[in-house]
Protein backbone atom coordinates (compact mmCIF):
# COMPACT_ATOMS: atom_id res chain seq x y z
CA UNK A 1 0.00 0.00 0.00
CA UNK A 2 0.80 3.59 -1.09
CA UNK A 3 1.42 6.20 2.25
CA UNK A 4 1.42 9.82 2.20
CA UNK A 5 3.51 11.18 5.28
CA UNK A 6 3.39 14.43 6.17
CA UNK A 7 6.88 15.59 7.84
CA UNK A 8 8.42 17.93 10.32
CA UNK A 9 12.07 18.65 10.59
CA UNK A 10 14.79 20.54 11.96
CA UNK A 11 17.42 20.37 8.95
CA UNK A 12 20.05 21.70 11.45
CA UNK A 13 21.36 18.25 12.45
CA UNK A 14 21.31 16.90 8.75
CA UNK A 15 23.30 17.11 5.03
CA UNK A 16 20.03 17.72 3.50
CA UNK A 17 16.98 15.67 2.70
CA UNK A 18 18.51 13.05 0.18
CA UNK A 19 19.87 9.92 1.41
CA UNK A 20 23.84 9.65 1.32
CA UNK A 21 25.94 7.48 2.22
CA UNK A 22 28.49 8.99 3.99
CA UNK A 23 26.91 11.93 6.50
CA UNK A 24 23.26 11.79 8.21
CA UNK A 25 20.27 12.86 6.35
CA UNK A 26 16.29 13.11 6.45
CA UNK A 27 15.17 10.46 3.93
CA UNK A 28 17.89 8.59 5.41
CA UNK A 29 16.74 8.76 9.11
CA UNK A 30 13.24 7.88 7.64
CA UNK A 31 13.45 4.77 5.76
CA UNK A 32 15.71 3.43 8.84
CA UNK A 33 12.40 3.71 10.83
CA UNK A 34 10.18 2.23 7.97
CA UNK A 35 12.98 -0.54 8.12
CA UNK A 36 12.77 -1.02 11.76
CA UNK A 37 9.21 -0.71 12.01
CA UNK A 38 8.61 -3.35 8.77
CA UNK A 39 11.66 -5.20 7.97
CA UNK A 40 10.91 -3.52 4.49
CA UNK A 41 13.80 -1.80 2.30
CA UNK A 42 11.03 0.41 1.02
CA UNK A 43 12.11 4.09 -0.37
CA UNK A 44 10.77 7.32 1.35
CA UNK A 45 10.14 9.65 -1.93
CA UNK A 46 9.98 13.33 -0.72
CA UNK A 47 8.31 16.31 -2.23
CA UNK A 48 11.19 18.65 -2.47
CA UNK A 49 15.23 17.36 -1.37
CA UNK A 50 15.93 20.51 1.15
CA UNK A 51 19.92 21.34 1.26
CA UNK A 52 21.81 20.85 4.53
CA UNK A 53 20.19 23.00 7.56
CA UNK A 54 16.84 23.93 5.75
CA UNK A 55 13.77 23.17 7.66
CA UNK A 56 10.02 21.46 6.86
CA UNK A 57 6.93 22.39 8.91
CA UNK A 58 5.01 20.64 6.12
CA UNK A 59 7.38 18.09 3.96
CA UNK A 60 5.25 15.46 1.96
CA UNK A 61 6.55 12.02 1.27
CA UNK A 62 5.43 8.88 -0.53
CA UNK A 63 6.29 5.02 1.03
CA UNK A 64 4.97 1.81 -0.07
CA UNK A 65 4.62 -0.74 2.28
CA UNK A 66 3.57 -4.37 1.97
CA UNK A 67 1.76 -4.52 5.66
CA UNK A 68 -1.37 -2.63 5.57
CA UNK A 69 -1.43 -0.48 8.70
CA UNK A 70 -4.08 2.12 10.32
CA UNK A 71 -2.54 5.79 9.36
CA UNK A 72 -2.49 6.74 12.99
CA UNK A 73 -0.44 3.57 14.60
CA UNK A 74 1.60 4.44 11.37
CA UNK A 75 2.74 7.55 12.31
CA UNK A 76 2.88 7.07 15.64
CA UNK A 77 5.18 3.86 15.23
CA UNK A 78 7.65 5.71 12.66
CA UNK A 79 7.59 8.33 15.28
CA UNK A 80 8.86 5.96 18.24
CA UNK A 81 11.36 4.47 15.89
CA UNK A 82 12.71 8.42 14.69
CA UNK A 83 13.81 9.21 17.95
CA UNK A 84 15.68 10.85 18.89
CA UNK A 85 16.22 12.80 15.46
CA UNK A 86 14.58 15.96 15.20
CA UNK A 87 11.72 14.28 12.68
CA UNK A 88 8.68 14.49 13.65
CA UNK A 89 5.53 12.27 11.01
CA UNK A 90 2.70 14.76 11.74
CA UNK A 91 0.11 12.30 9.96
CA UNK A 92 -0.08 9.65 7.50
CA UNK A 93 -2.75 8.29 5.09
CA UNK A 94 -3.36 5.82 2.41
CA UNK A 95 -3.05 7.23 -0.98
CA UNK A 96 -3.51 5.80 -4.65
CA UNK A 97 -1.41 4.17 -6.12
CA UNK A 98 -0.76 7.16 -8.89
CA UNK A 99 0.23 9.44 -5.68
CA UNK A 100 3.37 10.77 -6.23
CA UNK A 101 4.99 13.14 -3.81
CA UNK A 102 6.90 14.91 -5.61
CA UNK A 103 5.44 14.93 -9.18
CA UNK A 104 1.29 15.48 -8.21
CA UNK A 105 2.38 18.33 -6.38
CA UNK A 106 0.47 21.91 -7.28
CA UNK A 107 1.90 23.94 -5.22
CA UNK A 108 5.33 24.23 -2.95
CA UNK A 109 5.29 27.14 -0.49
CA UNK A 110 8.40 28.26 1.55
CA UNK A 111 9.15 30.82 4.34
CA UNK A 112 12.43 32.85 5.09
CA UNK A 113 12.62 33.99 8.45
CA UNK A 114 14.88 36.65 9.03
CA UNK A 115 15.96 38.48 12.49
CA UNK A 116 16.69 41.79 11.85
CA UNK A 117 18.19 43.38 14.66
CA UNK A 118 21.94 43.82 15.96
CA UNK A 119 21.91 41.94 19.12
CA UNK A 120 22.70 38.13 18.66
CA UNK A 121 20.38 35.50 18.12
CA UNK A 122 19.70 32.94 21.58
CA UNK A 123 16.67 31.02 20.83
CA UNK A 124 16.45 31.44 17.02
CA UNK A 125 19.70 30.34 16.94
CA UNK A 126 19.90 27.99 13.28
CA UNK A 127 16.36 28.58 12.57
CA UNK A 128 16.90 31.96 11.38
CA UNK A 129 19.12 34.65 9.39
CA UNK A 130 20.09 38.07 11.47
CA UNK A 131 20.28 40.51 10.26
CA UNK A 132 22.28 43.88 11.78
CA UNK A 133 21.54 46.74 9.89
CA UNK A 134 17.77 48.02 9.58
CA UNK A 135 16.36 46.73 6.07
CA UNK A 136 13.76 48.37 4.27
CA UNK A 137 10.98 46.26 3.96
CA UNK A 138 8.84 48.73 1.52
CA UNK A 139 11.91 48.30 -1.03
CA UNK A 140 11.85 44.46 -0.63
CA UNK A 141 8.01 44.44 -0.97
CA UNK A 142 8.28 46.36 -4.12
CA UNK A 143 11.56 44.39 -5.64
CA UNK A 144 10.10 40.95 -4.48
CA UNK A 145 6.86 42.05 -7.05
CA UNK A 146 9.21 42.33 -9.90
CA UNK A 147 9.72 38.26 -9.40
CA UNK A 148 6.44 37.37 -9.74
CA UNK A 149 4.98 35.28 -12.61
CA UNK A 150 6.95 33.50 -15.74
CA UNK A 151 10.57 33.86 -15.97
CA UNK A 152 13.93 32.51 -16.76
CA UNK A 153 15.13 32.46 -13.31
CA UNK A 154 19.05 31.63 -14.50
CA UNK A 155 20.47 34.52 -11.97
CA UNK A 156 18.99 32.79 -9.00
CA UNK A 157 20.05 28.77 -10.12
CA UNK A 158 22.40 27.14 -8.14
CA UNK A 159 25.25 25.75 -10.58
CA UNK A 160 24.62 21.92 -9.64
CA UNK A 161 21.43 22.85 -10.23
CA UNK A 162 19.64 19.78 -12.47
CA UNK A 163 16.25 20.98 -13.64
CA UNK A 164 16.04 20.88 -17.16
CA UNK A 165 14.69 24.31 -17.24
CA UNK A 166 15.11 27.59 -15.63
CA UNK A 167 12.01 28.54 -16.30
CA UNK A 168 9.31 28.45 -13.73
CA UNK A 169 6.60 30.56 -12.76
CA UNK A 170 6.68 32.48 -9.19
CA UNK A 171 3.02 32.84 -7.72
CA UNK A 172 3.94 34.61 -4.55
CA UNK A 173 6.69 36.96 -3.29
CA UNK A 174 5.57 38.79 -0.40
CA UNK A 175 7.35 40.29 2.64
CA UNK A 176 5.93 40.57 6.03
CA UNK A 177 7.44 42.45 8.98
CA UNK A 178 6.21 41.88 12.77
CA UNK A 179 8.70 44.00 15.45
CA UNK A 180 11.77 42.47 14.78
CA UNK A 181 11.26 39.51 12.35
CA UNK A 182 11.16 39.98 8.85
CA UNK A 183 9.60 36.79 6.80
CA UNK A 184 9.35 36.03 2.91
CA UNK A 185 7.48 34.10 1.67
CA UNK A 186 6.95 32.09 -2.09
CA UNK A 187 4.97 30.09 -3.91
CA UNK A 188 5.65 28.61 -6.83
CA UNK A 189 4.48 24.56 -8.48
CA UNK A 190 8.35 24.41 -8.14
CA UNK A 191 11.73 25.62 -7.89
CA UNK A 192 15.18 25.50 -8.97
CA UNK A 193 17.87 24.31 -6.83
CA UNK A 194 19.00 27.25 -4.08
CA UNK A 195 16.56 29.41 -6.02
CA UNK A 196 14.46 30.78 -2.66
CA UNK A 197 17.70 31.26 -0.85
CA UNK A 198 19.41 33.48 -4.04
CA UNK A 199 16.12 35.43 -4.45
CA UNK A 200 16.22 36.08 -0.71
CA UNK A 201 20.13 36.99 -0.38
CA UNK A 202 19.25 39.76 -3.76
CA UNK A 203 16.28 40.53 -1.47
CA UNK A 204 17.96 41.77 1.49
CA UNK A 205 20.24 43.25 -1.01
CA UNK A 206 17.85 45.96 -1.65
CA UNK A 207 16.35 46.24 1.89
CA UNK A 208 20.30 47.63 2.64
CA UNK A 209 19.89 50.22 -0.19
CA UNK A 210 22.84 48.16 -2.25
CA UNK A 211 20.25 47.70 -4.71
CA UNK A 212 17.31 48.61 -6.04
CA UNK A 213 13.95 46.93 -7.92
CA UNK A 214 15.14 47.62 -11.03
CA UNK A 215 18.34 46.68 -10.24
CA UNK A 216 16.85 43.37 -9.36
CA UNK A 217 14.81 43.39 -12.44
CA UNK A 218 17.43 43.77 -14.60
CA UNK A 219 19.28 40.78 -12.97
CA UNK A 220 16.51 38.83 -12.85
CA UNK A 221 16.25 39.55 -17.14
CA UNK A 222 20.23 38.96 -17.55
CA UNK A 223 19.97 35.49 -16.66
CA UNK A 224 23.31 35.50 -15.23
CA UNK A 225 24.55 33.74 -12.33
CA UNK A 226 26.84 36.42 -11.51
CA UNK A 227 24.27 39.03 -11.31
CA UNK A 228 22.82 37.08 -8.32
CA UNK A 229 23.34 38.54 -4.51
CA UNK A 230 24.53 36.75 -2.08
CA UNK A 231 22.97 33.29 -1.41
CA UNK A 232 21.17 33.49 2.40
CA UNK A 233 22.24 31.04 4.80
CA UNK A 234 20.07 27.86 5.13
CA UNK A 235 19.34 28.25 8.86
CA UNK A 236 16.12 30.52 8.02
CA UNK A 237 14.52 28.38 5.58
CA UNK A 238 11.46 26.19 5.61
CA UNK A 239 9.01 24.23 3.78
CA UNK A 240 5.93 25.11 4.37
CA UNK A 241 3.57 23.20 2.96
CA UNK A 242 2.83 21.27 -0.26
CA UNK A 243 -0.18 21.18 -2.11
CA UNK A 244 -1.77 18.72 -4.18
Amino acid sequence: MRYKLTIEYDGGPFQGWQRLADGPSVQGALEEAVFKLTGEGADVIGAGRTDAGVHARGQVAHVDISKPFDGWKLCEALNAHLRPHPIAVLSAEVAPSEFHARFSAVMRTYRYRIINRRAPLTFDRGRAWRVGRELDCGAIGEAAKRLLGQHDFTSFRDSQCQSRSPIKTLDRAEVVRSGDEVTLWFEARSFLHRQVRSMVGTLVEVGLGRMNADDLASALAAADRARCGPVAPADGLYLERVCY
